[in-house]
């Protein structure tokens, strides 16, 4: 493990910092000091500026578009950003960059990476993810939306829910059952959509929080070309183990930026709050810091790892565990540092839910509780910290695997396939 960058990334930092300062707007002060709206056009506007000057998938290969750099440059890219307070993607990038993007590069065809990828850095194609159903959340094997095909073309019928930025895409990448009499992880086919049809109906659900990111997805006869699979037909299971550890591979080197901006802003509201001489309060904050130290450590791994060729894998599944379990903790520490103001929020809320914004933004309750209420789904989506647990156990500590009740053929559930 590295724990030090090369030169070479100095003098890319340097690049970074000198873009910051070329194309900020005079006095910024981070994307927190504004509002939803302000907020949202800044992000589309600041995405084409990185578009067009090579600031989007610096790590994919040239001839897809991408700058041919490694992982230390993305996290690099990441650090400055952080620092000043601006965003490194647009609302729809983590599907359509982070996670079809590289899956991709890794699995498709060079005709898949042709057409797509050039795409979705223009940002012609907005994508969403298709994956978890009611009836199948973790245990996605379980999936019963189906898809047959029809001479050229996939039909595709049923449900996907929990679907974040649908209402914004233009496209998602669908888990679709395609052979339902193999064992239900087999039988499943990893299918690429066009939403502007009919037959694709997107309805949005209400948080707790009152606005609507998720949305449930209908499927009523739509369709798919037959040239439209990643992988292989019925071989989709492997495509989403892909695409799952691109992701968690992802978190795993840049979460703790943003984490450590987080607990730099919770710090601030302990002393505004007054309680940074409470000895329990003091003791919270200390282990908390010690977790984001404990996620950079990870992120040196993982980069580490990229560097020397290794793809992500189930290793990431632990980077995962511990930032969803960690966000829960620290978010339940805010509340307690907030006392009775928790109970009244107020102020401006937080832009994403992710994180408290940490910079331009001010410490307001209404931010903390906000990510307090989102916290608790980290331990959810991006698969459950039990499932995490389980591929921990077994595939990396070698332990037994535990007895399924899901094994065989996949079995529709009365209502759901």
């Amino acid at each position: 493990m590295e724990f030090n960058y090369p030169p070479a990334a100095d003098a890319y930092r340097k690049k970074v910092c000198a873009f910051l300062d070329q194309h900020l707007p005079a006095g910024w002060k981070g994307i927190g000091a504004l509002n939803r709206e302000e907020a949202a056009a800044f992000t589309d506007a600041w995405r084409e500026t990185l578009r067009d000057n090579g600031f989007l998938a610096v790590n994919w290969p040239k001839e897809y578009g991408g700058q041919g750099l490694t992982s230390i440059e993305a996290a690099v890219i990441s650090e400055e950003f952080a620092r000043v307070g601006v965003p490194t993607v647009g609302p729809n990038d983590m599907f359509g960059i982070s996670m079809l993007g590289n899956t991709l590069l890794a699995i498709g065809t060079e005709e898949q990476k042709k057409h797509y990828l050039p795409r979705v850095l223009s940002g012609e194609d907005l994508w969403c993810q298709g994956f978890s159903e009611p009836a199948a959340g973790s245990d996605l094997g379980n999936l019963g939306c189906r898809a047959v095909l029809d001479g050229d073309e996939w039909i595709i019928n049923g449900q996907k829910t929990w679907n974040t930025g649908g209402h914004m895409a233009n496209h998602i990448f669908v888990l679709a059952r395609t052979a339902p009499d193999e064992v239900k992880h087999r039988g499943i086919t990893f299918l690429l959509v066009d939403m502007r049809q009919p037959g694709v109906e997107v309805r949005p659900i209400r948080m707790m929080s009152g606005d609507s990111e998720f949305n449930e997805v209908f499927f009523t006869d739509a369709r798919c070309p037959k040239g439209n699979v990643v992988g292989e037909v019925n071989g989709g299971w492997m495509v989403t183990m892909t695409l799952l550890g691109n992701e968690r591979g992802a978190g795993a080197a840049i979460n703790a930026i943003g984490f450590r901006a987080e607990l730099d802003k919770l710090i601030e509201l302990a002393r505004e709050k007054g309680v940074t001489d409470d000895p329990v309060m003091r003791q919270r904050l200390a282990v908390a810091y010690t977790k984001v130290e404990v996620m950079r450590f990870l992120g040196y791994s993982a980069l580490t790892a990229f560097l020397n060729g290794k793809k992500p894998g189930p290793d990431a599944s632990i980077g995962k565990l511990f930032w969803a379990e960690y966000h829960k903790e620290v978010t339940e520490l805010a509340v307690d540092i907030l006392g009775a103001d928790a109970l009244t929020p107020s102020g401006k809320p937080a832009l994403t839910y992710l994180r408290s914004d940490a910079v331009g933004s001010p410490n307001s309750s209404a931010s903390w509780v906000d990510v307090f209420l989102n916290a608790r789904a980290g331990s959810i989506y991006a698969g459950s910290s039990q499932v995490q647990r389980g591929i921990v156990g077994e595939q990396i500590l070698g332990l037994p695997k535990e007895p399924r009740a899901d094994a065989g053929p996949w079995r529709a559930i009365p209502g759901h396939g």
